[in-house]
């Protein structure tokens, strides 16, 4: 069905304007001041949007939905994840695939492109995990780039024994992914530092919750961003670091980039809006809020909004991680260490985003597009994403920003049992949202049919 938006406020990385869009075959196809909704055929949907901004749907590039932890998975599927997801206005998502270490590249790649195939109501993409880099491997993960579009990497400086990769291994996978034009994502700390500190603080009888940040501390992560920049700098390799939380790695980052070093720098929700004395509830409350990097010091929240308005900062997204704080969470009573890491926040991004962001000045409407949409395209090669122009893929939202609701569990589309803002009062809202053009939220509320329709997108590597 043909879809025509009138009236509308449209904002994109780099312009605001009022104009009519009409949607055609899943792309825009004509954008003017004004559009005849008589010229079309009957069936045509028309949408009055006076009043609202017109955005190019939002992307988020960090989530995980099917995650394995200590023998339990995270509690979305993809079906409620990007149910979640697009009531929020985010219409594509790159998802992190975690493989076991001793796991081939292509079966972890088909065990989770199997999970979204069929389930997903909005466009994936994934960031390719590399745990494992032997012969069999290195031929797996070139089939991969070039037959399925998987144009960027993820490895893990953490999690030793478990998804960490050694130095010669970051080091030659660099040079490939230079080789490739591929992009290597990181999650910067220090594996074998946090297991120290972890086995001490444990030895201690440290072992809440609140023990967690302790144990990979602000200077951990700051190393990380030093230890990828090096390396990056060395092999020329176009790197990505994700969930940067605190003020020291964004200074680490910016003096890479000045000096020339591809660095690109994600930050994620979480880390904008809480702060680690929510980890330190009593009662084992504090295990809701547990993520690594870790929630910090409410201190380095201007230090973030700075990099992200200034361009250091490129991309905001949620490291979406859902599992219940009954029955998940729970298993590290007694040893933090056990506790599944991750605050999910797929939803709630871009209310968060824009209450925070927007709304205190802290950041204008374009930056707003260019972080939580247009950046993440232009990086990681989603081509006809996170734009408003003819020939774009119709992924559009119609945002209401003045309408106030409240965040809850209650009304939350995921299937985690909590919400890490529960009763924050939010402004703005996606009231309508399209992807390729088909409606799925009207008012707010989720309308798509049987999911499915989400399909994988073919990314061509651009990082030579």
């Amino acid at each position: 069905m043909p879809l025509l938006i009138k009236n509308g406020r449209i904002i994109t990385s780099d312009a605001d304007y009022h104009a009519d869009i009409y949607c055609a075959e899943e792309h825009i196809t004509r954008i003017e001041e004004n559009i005849d909704a008589s010229a079309f055929p009957s069936d045509t949907e028309v949408i009055d949007a006076k009043g609202k901004y017109v955005f190019p749907g939002f992307i988020d590039p960090h989530v995980h939905v099917h995650l394995p932890f200590m023998g339990t998975y995270a509690k979305d599927d993809h079906e409620s994840a990007s149910r979640a997801a697009i009531v929020g206005g985010t219409t594509t998502f790159i998802e992190m695939i975690c493989p076991a270490p001793e796991q081939e590249p292509m079966d972890a790649f088909n065990e989770w492109h199997s999970k979204a195939q069929s389930q997903s109501h909005c466009d994936y993409s994934f960031h390719l995990g590399v745990v494992r880099f032997d012969q069999l491997a290195r031929e797996q993960i070139r089939s991969i780039v070039t037959e399925y579009g998987i144009a960027s990497f993820k490895v893990f400086l953490a999690y030793k024994g478990a998804l960490d990769i050694s130095d010669e291994n970051l080091f030659d996978l660099l040079t490939m992914g230079k080789e490739l034009g591929v992009i290597t994502t990181a999650h910067c700390e220090n594996a074998t530092a946090i297991d120290s500190m972890q086995k001490k603080l444990l030895s201690e009888g440290k072992t809440g919750p609140e023990w967690h940040e302790p144990s990979r501390p602000a200077r951990v992560e700051a190393e990380g961003v030093h230890h990828l920049a090096t390396f990056a700098e060395l092999t020329g390799a176009h790197v990505y670091a994700v969930h940067t939380s605190c003020g020291e790695a964004i200074d680490v980052a910016r003096a890479a980039q000045a000096r020339g070093v591809k660095l690109w720098v994600e930050s994620v929700i979480p880390h904008f809006a809480l702060d680690h004395t929510l980890a330190e509830q009593a009662k084992f409350q504090g295990a809701k809020y547990v993520m690594s990097p870790p929630l910090r010091d409410r201190s380095n929240h201007d230090a973030l909004w700075a990099a992200l308005a200034s361009g250091v900062t490129s991309t905001v997204g949620t490291d979406h991680a859902p599992f219940d704080f009954n029955g998940q969470k729970d298993m590290g009573k007694g040893d933090f260490t056990k506790i599944p890491n991750g605050i999910p926040s797929i939803q709630e991004r871009i209310d968060l985003l824009h209450t925070l962001g927007v709304k205190t000045g802290r950041i204008d409407l374009n930056t707003f597009v260019r972080v939580a949409s247009t950046n993440a395209a232009q990086i990681f090669g989603l081509k006809c994403k996170g734009t408003i122009a003819v020939g774009a893929d119709a992924d559009i939202v119609i945002y209401d920003p003045d309408y106030t609701h409240t965040l809850s569990a209650k009304t939350h589309q995921s299937k985690v049992d909590y919400n890490g803002f529960e009763g924050w009062e939010v402004t703005g809202r996606s009231s309508v949202v399209a992807v390729r053009g088909k409606v799925m939220v009207r008012d707010g509320v989720f309308v798509g049919d049987e999911p499915g329709r989400g399909k994988l997108i073919h990314r061509v590597p651009t990082h030579f």
